[in-house]
């Protein structure tokens, strides 16, 4: 599972299970000290079969009453599956099972168990299949989500969540981006909206931060030109659905000097960069979830890197493709999923839909005069990114002149005076600039084929949960 080759000896253990299993031959004959879960235990009498578990891989431990303390032998071969167990003990080979073509299969290693100690007992019955093929809801998982990650495939998931986290901020960094980390405590609403999350700073009023939209464009208008935050939002939505939570992990970039067309292609870059990244190097990981999906009975994911350019698909043209599918859409109404799945019918892969209509953008978009849509239509630079028929990105340019941004206000009924918190910053001369957030957890869907977010979000926050 995780490559634990550099790990260090620790207070517990001097080697991880996954060191052993990799490097046996080099071991064989020396003492180790290992530490993790009881996930079999067989044998009575006077030797035991002990199965550990670590989250490195499993390795057998073999325990015989001669070769060390009775009480701790009994102990141990009493104890209950998901038991935190150490032993100390010699690596040895096992000896190979028979084959019919006569071929031995690679060497297995194991553990001439001395000694041993339960480090904690675990309660019985336990709440939450860990190996065993138990089948309990969604809720009943979360809310033992920490028996739930003992699982091999929930684990490797979260294995792999990290490393688009990784190969995301390396890329990021690889492009000339510099990591900030904006507040999440706010006074107003850095989006123009109302979905907030109230609370008390002290004696002041305030919300949790939807978004870190004002303070990256404030970052890029003080000279830091290009900047990327990987951090929480919360949007006090009253969603149910499979996509949607309350508080959410994203990439999120601003970039001077760059319009809508540049930072898609930083997107798609980053995109076609962690699914390179994760074909090389961690089909250990989707191997293990795919082999929990087939026996689960759906197919396997397989990590088919995108091709770049992704398409671009205008909003103008997605209404004709929506249309001649047969669906009821006219210029100006929002995308719906229903028309999304008609679009994926053409493309199912992930394609950006630029050029939305400024009437239904944010005020903070940037729109070029000249730039109308079949009806006439004022076009706006702001675009989404979807996968199929799923939304993963809003972005787009920022307008950055100070007295377009009070129309803007205007145009769409509101007082620039409420917003001087926002257009303020942009008064002493601001560079064009644009960016985007892309949620982490919606890539993760499409990596390992999650049918609902919460499967990728170790502690999920939605309308009904708040714990653990």
């Amino acid at each position: 599972m995780r490559d634990s080759s550099q790990w260090k000896s620790t207070a517990y253990r001097t080697h991880t299970i996954g060191q052993i299993v990799e490097n046996g031959f080099e071991l064989l004959g020396k003492e180790v000290i290992i530490a993790g879960y009881a996930e079999t235990i067989r044998g009575r009498g006077a030797i035991c079969f002990l199965m550990l578990r670590d989250g490195t891989g499993n390795i057998q431990a073999f325990l015989k009453k001669d070769n060390m303390d009775e009480e701790i032998f009994n102990s141990i071969q009493n104890s209950t599956r998901e038991s935190t167990i150490q032993v100390k003990g010699v690596v040895a080979q096992k000896r190979p099972p028979k084959t019919d073509d006569g071929v031995p299969p690679p060497p297995e290693y194991e553990i001439n168990v001395t000694y041993g100690s339960i480090l904690a007992n675990a309660a019985a019955p336990l709440p939450v299949g860990v190996t065993d093929d138990v089948h309990v809801g969604l809720d009943v998982r979360l809310d033992n989500r920490h028996l739930d990650l003992r699982r091999s495939h929930v684990n490797a998931m979260f294995q792999l969540r990290s490393k688009v986290l990784e190969y995301g901020r390396e890329h990021l960094i690889g492009e000339g981006f510099m990591e900030m980390n904006s507040p999440k405590i706010i006074a107003s609403a850095s989006e123009g909206g109302t979905n907030l999350f109230p609370m008390m700073y002290f004696d002041t009023p305030a919300f949790l931060s939807q978004s870190p939209q004002l303070y990256k464009q404030l970052a890029v208008l003080g000279g830091l030109e290009r900047v990327f935050e990987i951090g929480p939002a919360f949007r006090a939505e009253k969603h149910d659905t499979y996509r949607h939570l309350n508080e959410f992990i994203s990439f999120d970039i601003e970039g001077a000097w760059m319009d809508d067309e540049d930072v898609m292609g930083v997107q798609e870059r980053m995109i076609h960069h962690i699914w390179s990244c994760v074909a090389k190097k961690d089909q250990l990981l989707i191997d293990i979830i795919n082999e929990y999906r087939v026996s689960q009975g759906h197919e396997e994911i397989i990590v088919n890197i995108p091709s770049l350019p992704f398409p671009r698909i205008s909003y103008c043209d997605a209404i004709k493709i929506v249309k001649s599918g047969g669906g009821e859409i006219e210029w100006g109404d929002d995308i719906e999923s229903n028309h999304c799945d008609i679009i994926a019918a053409e493309y199912p892969g992930f394609h950006f839909l630029p050029r939305w209509p400024m009437s239904m953008k944010p005020f903070y978009i940037h729109h070029k005069e000249d730039e109308k849509g079949s009806t006439g239509g004022q076009l706006s630079r702001g675009f989404d990114l979807n996968y199929g028929r799923d939304e993963m990105t809003s972005g787009g340019q920022r307008e950055h002149r100070v007295e377009v941004l009070e129309q803007n206000l205007k145009n769409m009924g509101l007082n620039p005076d409420d917003f001087s918190f926002y257009t303020d910053g942009f008064r002493y001369g601001a560079p064009p600039h644009a960016g985007w957030g892309l949620g982490v957890a919606r890539l993760l869907m499409v990596l390992t084929g999650a049918g609902n977010v919460r499967e990728v979000v170790l502690f999920p926050r939605d309308r009904s949960r708040v714990t653990p």
